[in-house]
């Protein structure tokens, strides 16, 4: 384990200090508690292009710290291995050749074990770092430190949705881990679904303070948005299934162009890691295979599947911008991946009336909205800029979180971002429509 390397109180920044080393500290130890259920079998595949092996994951967020951090501000610095770099560079082309993506899953080196001892020492020369730099280059260091915390905490959830998709290859059906009894019971309906109406308006959209947040969060900018009413919770299996029985992936109607054609090549019948087995529906869970659950929030579909059952619905998707002045004001509480579901839980409180529930955790939630940049947007000069600018194109806005999300990383104007034919994140679908 990495030694607990403690800040001396000496200035007026020892605080500052000592909460980047905490912090630090926290989220590392929470990527090796993501993979205790995990053997060693486990941390090498990968099962499609989009899915990394969940060794990359552990060896490319300690390759960032080493490379924005180390590598730049430590003098001296030398790297176990010199062709990581090389290894675990994901997309950042100002910073030299990677290796291919689609290929990840055949480096059977470094080892696990090897691995997991990059990891250790890269986090002991940060927090020497840490604990040893003047206040001059700790003021510095700051910002990027919480970058790769946050950068961590976004790979986290990578790690839950791809070695989902791992087990979810197996047809012994794997468990990560067991539910409790607790989540074993039968679940209660959810309350009915109501309608919550919001006036018209010229609304502040982007971020404002001084937490963290990522570039493609400003600038803040106001934004005509016209009144509109939003669902009070999440559509739930059950709703979905009504969609499904009615016909809704035969009916051309419902579908955009693409949508349709995506439907027809990959044969789609019913959310990502359905199954049908004499006549019931069940679902790969990161818990095992178990039956559908009606009273659940629906996820796992893609914007194509999200977009036409709010076609059939009579409703639509919400834009960024109406979630965004949703849940502006609403506490950041929900099933995030602190909680330990790693599955999206039937809503049960139906005590708040006047507000809509589940706007964060359990699922992200499509919105019609291009991930656009917003206006006078401009990207971080060098590498770093490359962390989101360079997406903007063929691809949607997500919001909220999910129950694969750490609870520390949202906040209401998070933009998440996936192309539309995208399914094996916890993708979820909330109505909206006109007034």
């Amino acid at each position: 384990m990495v030694k607990e390397i403690q800040a001396q109180p000496s200035s007026d920044q020892a605080a500052v200090r000592h909460s980047l080393q905490q912090d630090f500290q926290r989220v590392r130890r929470f990527s090796s508690y993501l993979c205790e259920p995990l053997v060693t079998e486990d941390y090498v595949i990968q099962s499609m292009p989009d899915v990394s092996p969940t060794k990359w994951h552990l060896a490319h967020t300690t390759w960032f710290f080493e490379t924005f951090l180390l590598a730049a501000h430590r003098p001296g610095y030398t790297s176990p291995n010199p062709h990581y770099a090389y290894l675990f560079n994901s997309y950042y082309n100002s910073l030299g050749q990677r290796h291919s993506r689609p290929h990840r899953g055949l480096i059977s080196r470094p080892t696990v074990a090897e691995t997991y001892a990059y990891r250790e020492y890269v986090d002991q020369q940060v927090l020497s770092l840490l604990a040893e730099c003047t206040e001059q280059t700790l003021t510095e260091l700051a910002p990027l430190v919480t970058l790769g915390l946050h950068h961590e905490q976004q790979h986290q959830e990578l790690m839950v949705t791809d070695i989902k998709h791992v087990l979810s290859c197996n047809p012994l059906h794997p468990v990560y881990r067991e539910r409790s009894l607790a989540q074993n019971a039968p679940s209660a309906p959810p309350p009915a679904l109501r309608w919550i109406s919001y006036p018209e308006g010229i609304e502040w959209i982007g971020h404002e303070g001084t937490d963290f947040f990522y570039d493609n969060e400003e600038p803040r900018h106001r934004q005509f948005v016209h009144a509109f009413q939003l669902a009070s919770r999440l559509s739930t299996n059950g709703e979905y299934l009504e969609f499904i029985q009615d016909g809704g992936y035969r009916n051309p109607l419902l579908w955009l162009s693409d949508g349709w054609r995506t439907v027809q090549g990959e044969e789609w019948q019913a959310p990502f890691y359905w199954e049908q087995h004499d006549g019931r529906w069940w679902v790969m869970t990161l818990s095992g295979l178990r039956e559908v659950d009606p009273n659940e929030p629906v996820c796992h579909v893609s914007y194509y599947e999200a977009d036409a059952f709010a076609r059939w619905s009579g409703a639509r998707l919400a834009t960024e911008a109406e979630w965004e002045v949703a849940a502006r004001n609403l506490p950041r509480n929900g099933n995030f991946v602190e909680n330990g579901h790693f599955h999206p839980q039937p809503l049960q409180d139906a005590s708040n009336t006047v507000q809509p529930a589940q706007m964060y955790g359990d699922v992200w939630e499509w919105t019609q909205s291009a991930y656009l940049p917003y206006p006078g947007y401009k990207p971080a000069p060098g590498a770093i800029g490359e962390y989101n600018g360079k997406f903007m194109n063929n691809q949607y806005v997500l919001r909220g979180g999910s129950c694969a999300t750490s609870q520390t990383h949202i906040r209401s104007t998070y933009r998440n971002f996936f192309p539309p034919e995208a399914r094996w994140q916890f993708m979820g679908i909330r109505l909206a429509r006109e007034v």
